[in-house]
């Protein structure tokens, strides 16, 4: 691997301790401005960039008892296994089913997520667009190589049918409570048009948590949000979502980070702790990050689960989420959750310390977190990755996967 970008953002130690008195005061006010400000400055950082070019990277995983390897999934229909050790790209896909999978603009091969006993049980689950341009969820084992998928294995669990050609969601990740929690946007066009994310008899436009050990093809967990509620898909945690296009787990805590692709102002992270027991409302299509919406419209934002930091369009409009670093590698970012804008390859960092005074209640989240920019690069960033040892990776669609490592 070899560097290919690099940035600091370290101020002077002086200039530090001058203003170390001022720096909750400045962090408040700024906040009240809807402007981010760090409460200590970031480690430098850069990327080095894996041996291997990939076509289309949209998804990067690690599977439970595999420290050696990292799957990439190809938008196209294609999931790759690069060895950390040996630095190369296995000759032989662990799956391709490019022949199923439409893709072009937001459709395709999206995620794949290991059983949590994948060790074992050799089962994992991929979200894709059939043909038709609908979303299927299926399952697959692993043949006598355990780095080749065996086709013949198709189970599919759930099929979504999609109303237009956008807003897919994709990501799917087992959670710490053993279940399989499902992204799905909110049917695609602007604005919303079928009021899908606000519907609780629609998939669309919510988290999904699935129990794939539990029925056939799975089963719903007793205590989902809306269980036995009439006109209600049992099947959904959250709703008020437009496109969770990615969102992950924080490893240490258990706490989940949803990043929501906005409209035409605002990128939003949503943030849910550990404990939640679900039914959250994240406002989509009432409101846009933490405005209403359309602009200049009436909306009670006391009615929703406010995001707890948003951008807008001035720095970017596409959010990609991240993960909560819990690596070794760079001590000093340690906490903080990592994400980037795909349209204008910026990646920040955001203190997690704000998470323990979390209310996980309506219009009760308060200010927005502090962030800071950790690099500027010309990637479009599809997606970020976490290995079995907690070090981070991004993905750049145009076919390179980069390890984020410390400045040299």
């Amino acid at each position: 691997m070899y560097p290919v970008s690099s940035s600091a953002f370290a101020r002077g130690a002086g200039r530090r301790r001058w203003f170390a008195w001022l720096g909750f005061f400045v962090a408040v006010v700024a906040l009240g401005c809807g402007r981010s400000m760090p409460a200590h400055a970031l480690p430098a950082v850069q990327l080095e960039v894996l041996d291997a070019t990939f076509s289309q990277p949209v998804h990067i995983a690690h599977a439970p008892g595999d420290a050696r390897h990292l799957w990439v999934v190809e938008q196209g229909g294609t999931i790759r296994v690069y060895d950390l050790v040996a630095r190369s790209l296995r000759s032989t896909p662990f799956l391709s089913i490019t022949d199923q999978v439409s893709t072009g603009g937001e459709r395709g091969l999206l995620s794949i997520a290991f059983h949590p006993d994948f060790a074992a049980n050799g089962r994992f689950y991929v979200n894709y667009t059939d043909r038709a341009g609908n979303t299927q969820i299926v399952e697959y084992r692993v043949g006598p190589d355990r780095l080749v998928a065996d086709p013949a294995t198709a189970r599919r669990l759930l099929q979504i049918d999609q109303p237009a050609a956008n807003h897919n969601g994709g990501t799917m990740i087992f959670g710490p409570d053993g279940y399989l929690y499902i992204g799905t946007g909110d049917g695609g066009r602007a604005g919303d048009p079928w009021e899908n994310a606000q519907n609780l008899g629609s998939l669309l436009g919510k988290m999904l948590r699935l129990d794939v050990d539990g029925g056939d093809p799975y089963g719903v967990p007793a205590d989902n949000p809306f269980v036995g509620q009439p006109d209600a898909r049992p099947e959904i945690w959250a709703y008020g979502l437009r496109n969770p296009w990615k969102f992950s787990f924080d490893r240490e805590t258990g706490d989940l980070y949803i990043a929501d692709v906005g409209q035409n102002a605002w990128e939003e992270v949503n943030f849910q702790p550990a404990a939640s027991r679900g039914g959250q409302n994240y406002g989509w299509n009432r409101m846009e990050g933490r405005h209403c919406y359309p602009p200049g419209a009436e909306c009670d934002p006391a009615a929703y689960i406010l995001p707890v930091a948003e951008y807008s369009h001035e720095s970017g409009r596409s959010i990609t989420g991240g993960y909560v670093y819990r690596g070794q590698a760079i001590p000093e970012l340690r906490g903080y959750y990592l994400f980037a804008d795909y349209a204008s390859g910026r990646i920040w960092a955001m203190n997690t310390e704000q998470a323990a005074a979390y209310v996980d209640a309506p219009g009760q989240q308060g200010a927005p977190w502090p962030y800071e920019e950790l690099l500027r690069t010309s990637l479009r960033i599809t997606a970020f990755g976490e290995d079995a040892a907690g070090e981070l990776y991004v993905a750049d669609h145009g076919g390179r996967v980069y390890r984020i490592v410390p400045a040299r």
